[in-house]
């Protein structure tokens, strides 16, 4: 089954000093969304932005901007993703005792809900909220920190849920995001992914934000 291929780069690797400029350059160069990976240095080590950082880039760019909330209780700050102009949020299974009723929250915001798996969480742990969600992230890194290398081990996952998805009828995206780059893409592609979020192989390329992007997308498809 053929799926549209769509490219998100993420911005943790961006100048935040230039972030309204970074994300505006993404967008010129034919990025389909933007990708803000949000840590609280709880859930994970790392320590990065939140919503202010986003509402203050919003205005500039009309591409969809999708929140990956690494943090500890995410139901008690999804109201501010949604006033920031995030279109969708995802949240992690490992962080949401409760994942029906943050799924739903979400979705009573106005945003698209997605699901975020990390490398040791099996893919049956979103089975029974595949109608609740249009988004199931497979992490192929442990999350925390950009420029780690990809998990090759979590292809037979993405394919693992893409079934799932598949056998259920459900129209929900499946995406991957962790050492994602022209080399990798190929087999995540190939196992169901097609939503790929990239950081540093976009932010690393020397000949800029266009060639990243076409070389991503033509590794996806294969053309």
């Amino acid at each position: 089954m053929a799926f549209e291929v769509l490219i998100a780069p993420s911005v943790l690797p961006a100048d935040f000093a230039r972030l309204g400029e970074e994300c505006t350059g993404l967008e010129k160069a034919g990025a389909d969304r933007i990708h803000w990976d949000v840590m609280d240095g709880r859930f994970v080590p790392n320590l990065t932005f939140g919503p202010d950082v986003i509402a203050s880039v919003r205005p500039l760019v009309s591409l969809p901007f999708e929140a990956h909330l690494m943090v500890e209780a995410p139901h008690e700050l999804a109201h501010r993703y949604a006033a920031a102009g995030c279109d969708l949020l995802t949240v992690h299974v490992e962080a949401c005792p409760h994942l029906h009723r943050t799924l739903g929250a979400v979705r009573e915001l106005g945003m698209d809900a997605g699901v975020a798996l990390n490398p040791a969480t099996p893919a049956s742990a979103v089975a029974h909220v595949l109608d609740l969600c249009q988004l199931v992230l497979v992490m192929t890194v442990n999350p925390g920190w950009g420029g780690q290398s990809y998990i090759a081990a979590m292809e037979s996952k993405v394919a693992e849920v893409r079934a799932m998805i598949d056998e259920g009828g459900h129209d929900v995206k499946v995406e991957v995001d962790g050492g994602i780059g022209p080399v990798t893409i190929t087999a995540a592609a190939r196992a169901g992914a097609e939503v790929f979020v990239a950081g540093s192989a976009v932010f690393s390329d020397n000949l800029g934000f266009d060639h990243a992007i076409t070389e991503l997308r033509r590794a996806a498809t294969g053309h």
